[in-house]
């Protein structure tokens, strides 16, 4: 039973140390101009606008800017996910069951399961 509780502490403390690794990473997603970046845990960090994509005086410009901002974002965060799925893959791994990958387990049906934070 000792050995059981110290791998799983020992899972715990790689799995942080992971998340910290993550965090620190910086991931772009570019759509027409605009440039977001977010960290390997999906925060949205920086954006940027490419000079004269949009005509400030129109609506219509800014509800396009609007929307590009969201898809390089949505791009962004799905290679953040991907980063993040590869480096806690292994990790989830060692959870048997429990991953929500094959085999099925409990994190599947956890809030975020499948597609959360983390991508597993």
């Amino acid at each position: 039973m000792n050995a059981l509780l110290q791998q799983a502490q020992q899972m715990q403390e790689q799995l942080q140390r992971t998340q910290e690794e993550l965090a620190e990473k910086i991931v772009e997603g570019s759509v027409g101009g605009v440039t977001v970046q977010v960290n390997g845990v999906g925060e949205l960090v920086g954006v940027t606008f490419r000079t004269g994509i949009v005509d400030g005086a129109d609506e219509e410009s800014l509800t396009d800017l609007g929307d590009m901002v969201v898809a390089a974002y949505r791009d962004a965060k799905a290679r953040a996910d991907a980063q993040a799925g590869q480096a806690l893959g292994p990790l989830a791994g060692g959870l048997g069951g429990l991953s929500g990958g094959p085999g099925g387990g409990a994190a599947g049906g956890l809030p975020g399961g499948g597609s959360g934070q983390f991508g597993f």
